[in-house]
């Protein structure tokens, strides 16, 4: 049996994972993830080597992980929305020599293929051979569900959104090849006592697996002997029946999620049953204080925010309680992170001062795929690094982010934080969501822009600028209020619901319709 799930494959008739296509027992997980085991190394995939997985939220994409960290390969994660230029770059820049798709990207993931310099394997989920990939079904039946000898562990590389440039992988030591399973043993442990991990528990996976938090906070329960459920995509409705139909105790959301969440109709929310909760994680970007404050209100004390990225993985964490004392922070720094603010000098700033956020982590680090420059950019030194944020910290040491160093505005030598802006903009009933950006301009080197989704029934479009710019004055400085207006149907955010750079700046075009100047 697969080491990491040695503990848990007796539990028959238990579920263990479970798709819209149906369940398997923690036996029946075990055996098919043997099977994937042996079919990788018959692919020709040794320690070391590297492959690429182009699936949705399915069963074969949680058993071809697990054989991949029991089998010393590093699995690429690939967004299923990639066109195939894109992801022929992923495949070239982390020399991946399998790729396992799905049917309903099988067509796009070979004209990646094709497109590589050097021979990419495909293979394609199912019983059905598409087009030139195999096959998966037939090739597992050809393998024993025994224990697989040699077991080494393996390891992940996600790449960076690229939503401000070419996506890079990023390697961290969460999972290293080589290492012994008492490692990855040792990491479960931690996310159990510090991140709340649960044991035993059922977890709901209801945004893409690609994305860092909700891999982890999928696979990190998973391995610790906790259901996994999965959802092909999140509809607020069936997220919520699910929480009752399968008492689910963890789940990771991000706040556009939350939104949508508190958009249902208020007789909806009022039937849904969320008692079996016990830990709701947030991240992936900052929350509106009243999305946060009113979701505490629905759910209880269950929610917690955390400050992570890709690159390094949680280095704060906030409960319902503190933040509701706190409103805005995302958290002290949990062992074995520190929290320092640093000025451009890289000198120490006292508490209350905004400058760079650095986290210190003896020990451990992380580096761009292909990009030693990138990756020093990120280290201040040996174990301090930065996720590239703005912030500061209270007098009790929690931190609150004014936005990323590479998007402070800088105008008439002045910092203006497009953080700050965007809360004060969000608090307006009749904003759904906004994003503040900086552009040129002669007199100043910068003026403050605004992107904003409206919500008509709230703000009618025609006197929204005059509005919000009134609306700004209350609690801004005149020099922080946006000086341009574009407003959207949507503003640009992928389905982690990162905001897309790329089309924000096609949107901020002066000749852009909408425009209000």
């Amino acid at each position: 049996m697969a080491v990491l799930l040695r503990d848990l494959a007796g539990a028959a008739g238990e579920p263990a994972l479970r798709d819209a296509t149906g369940e398997l027992d923690w036996p029946g997980l075990d055996a098919r993830v043997n099977r994937w085991i042996r079919l990788l190394r018959a692919q020709g995939l040794r320690v070391g080597d590297t492959m690429a997985v182009v699936c949705g939220n399915r069963r074969e994409t949680f058993e071809a992980l697990l054989a991949a960290i029991h089998t010393g390969v590093t699995v690429v994660p690939v967004n299923w929305h990639l066109t195939a230029p894109e992801i022929a770059y992923q495949l070239t820049d982390s020399t991946s020599r399998l790729v396992l798709a799905e049917p309903a990207y099988a067509a796009v993931v070979g004209e990646a293929v094709r497109a590589c310099a050097a021979p990419v394997r495909q293979l394609v989920t199912g019983d059905r051979d598409v087009a030139e990939a195999a096959a998966v079904e037939p090739l597992l039946a050809d393998h024993a569900d025994d224990e697989p000898a040699e077991q080494v562990c393996g390891s992940t590389m996600l790449y960076t959104s690229g939503t401000t440039g070419a996506p890079k992988g990023v390697r961290n030591n969460l999972f290293r090849t080589g290492a012994p399973f008492s490692r990855v043993e040792r990491l479960l442990a931690y996310a159990g006592h510090t991140l709340a991990v649960p044991a035993r528990g059922a977890v709901l996976l209801a945004g893409p697996w690609y994305h860092s938090a909700q891999l982890f906070f999928a696979l990190l329960p998973l391995l610790r002997g906790s259901r996994l459920v999965l959802h092909e995509r999140f509809d607020p409705q069936a997220f919520l029946a699910a929480l009752a139909e399968h008492r689910i105790t963890a789940c990771h959301l991000v706040p556009t999620q939350f939104v949508r969440l508190l958009r249902l109709d208020i007789a909806v929310r009022a039937r849904a049953d969320v008692h079996s909760l016990r830990v709701v994680w947030h991240g992936g970007g900052p929350c509106p204080v009243e999305v946060k404050r009113r979701m505490i209100g629905w759910w209880g004390p269950v929610v917690v925010e955390y400050y992570a990225a890709t690159e390094a993985g949680v280095v704060t964490l906030i409960g319902a309680d503190d933040w509701l004392r706190r409103p805005g922070s995302v958290g002290r720094a949990v062992p074995p992170n520190e929290i320092v603010i640093l000025d451009p000098e890289g000198a120490t700033l006292p508490a209350g001062q905004p400058g760079r956020v650095f986290v210190r982590r003896a020990g451990q680090t992380f580096e761009y795929h292909n990009a030693p420059e990138k990756t020093r950019d990120a280290h201040l030194s040996p174990g301090v690094f930065t996720y590239g944020e703005t912030g500061y910290l209270d007098d009790d040491g929690y931190l609150y982010l004014t936005g990323r160093a590479r998007e402070l505005i800088i105008s008439g030598g002045v910092n203006i934080y497009p953080a700050e802006v965007q809360a004060v903009l969000l608090a307006h009933p009749g904003v759904r969501d906004v994003a503040v950006t900086g552009e040129p301009d002669d007199e100043y080197g910068e003026r403050v822009v605004a992107v904003v989704e409206l919500d008509p029934r709230r703000l009618d479009p025609t006197d929204a600028a005059p509005a919000l710019d009134r609306f700004c004055r209350r609690s801004l400085a005149g020099f922080k209020v946006p000086r341009r207006w574009r407003f959207v149907a949507e503003l640009p955010r992928d389905s982690t619901g990162k905001l897309r750079h790329d089309v924000l700046r096609e949107l901020l075009h002066p000749e852009a319709a909408g425009d209000r100047s």
